[in-house]
C-alpha cells in the first residue's frame, strides 16, 4: 500500500557502538526519505563515532574501527543530516526506545538544533508487537514472505523496515494510512522526553517514569526533593531528559 504522507517520512536505522542512549556513539546511518509524491531518496553514512568500536557491537554490525577511522566525525555531517531531516517525520524499528534518543544526543553533542517538538514518530516493531510479537527478521519473513539478507547491516534493516509497514497498512484495515494514527498507536508511553523518563499521566500530567518517585508527579517530586534535580542532572541520564526536566523546573518560576 502506497504510504498516504503529508509532508516526508523518513525511515532510519542506526548501528552504533553499543545500546547505551547516553554513552554510545553512532557508526552508521542509513535512511529512505519517502516524499508526499511517493518519490524516495536513500543515503547510507557512516561515521567516526570517536571511541573504539566494541568487539561484541562488530560481530552485530560487521563494522570496525579500520572501517571507520577515515570518516566524518557525526559533528562534521550533523548539520547536513539536520537540513535532510528538516518537516520530515520518523519511522524505524525500535527507533522510539533507542534509535530517535540516540539519534537526537548525538545532535545535542554537536551543538546542532534538531527540533523534534512537531514530528511524529512511527515504531514499526511496536505495531508488530501488538499484533504478532516477532523480530524484525520474523517480521519481514511474515509480512513480506521473504528472508532478511545481511541482518543487521543499517541499510538492509532501513530497507526492510520500509517494506513491513507498508506490508502492515495492506493487511490490518484497522490500521489507517495516515502518520498521526501510525505515530499514536505505535506509542507504547506518551513520552515527555525522549528516552521516557517522563511521560504524561491519564491526567496530562508530566511524571517520573523510573526509580523511587515512579508515577509521582515531576512537580511535586522537585517541590518535597530539593536534591533529586541535582542527582538527575549529575547523573548518567539522556541530555534530552535533562533539558525536558530543566524546563519543567524553569516553568514552576
Amino acid at each position: 500500500m502506497k504510504l498516504n504522507l503529508k509532508r516526508p517520512l523518513v525511515f532510519f536505522d542506526l548501528e552504533t557502538t553499543g545500546i547505551n542512549i547516553t554513552n554510545d556513539r553512532i557508526v552508521e546511518l542509513s535512511y529512505i526519505k519517502v516524499m508526499p509524491d511517493g518519490s524516495e531518496i536513500r543515503k547510507t553514512v557512516r561515521v567516526n563515532p570517536g571511541m573504539h568500536i566494541p568487539e561484541s557491537a562488530t560481530a552485530i554490525h560487521h563494522i570496525t574501527d579500520d572501517d571507520v577511522k577515515d570518516k566524518p566525525l557525526f559533528k562534521q555531517v550533523a548539520k547536513q543530516l539536520a537540513n535532510d531531516f528538516e518537516g520530515c517525520d520518523f519511522a524505524g524499528f525500535n527507533s522510539n526506545r533507542f534509535d530517535i534518543p540516540l539519534l537526537v544526543e548525538e545532535f545535542l553533542r554537536a551543538g546542532v538544533n534538531f527540533d523534534i517538538s512537531k514530528r511524529k514518530f512511527i515504531d514499526i516493531q511496536t505495531i508488530f508487537h501488538k499484533m504478532e510479537q516477532r523480530t524484525l527478521t520474523a517480521a519481514y519473513k511474515f509480512y513480506c514472505n521473504k528472508d532478511l539478507d545481511n541482518a543487521h547491516s543499517a541499510n538492509a534493516d532501513t530497507e526492510a523496515t520500509y517494506e513491513v509497514l507498508q506490508a502492515q497498512l495492506d493487511r490490518y484495515p484497522s490500521l489507517e494510512n495516515d502518520v498521526d494514527f501510525l505515530a499514536k498507536y505505535s506509542a507504547q508511553n506518551r513520552n515527555v522526553d525522549l528516552a521516557g523518563r517522563i511521560i504524561l499521566n491519564d491526567n496530562n500530567v508530566e511524571v517520573f517514569n523510573f526509580g523511587k518517585y515512579k508515577g509521582q508527579p515531576v512537580v511535586d517530586v522537585l517541590k518535597k526533593d530539593c536534591g533529586y534535580f541535582g542527582w538527575i542532572m549529575q547523573g548518567d541520564f539522556p541530555q534530552n531528559t535533562k533539558n525536558v526536566l530543566t524546563n519543567i523546573k524553569l516553568r514552576m518560576k
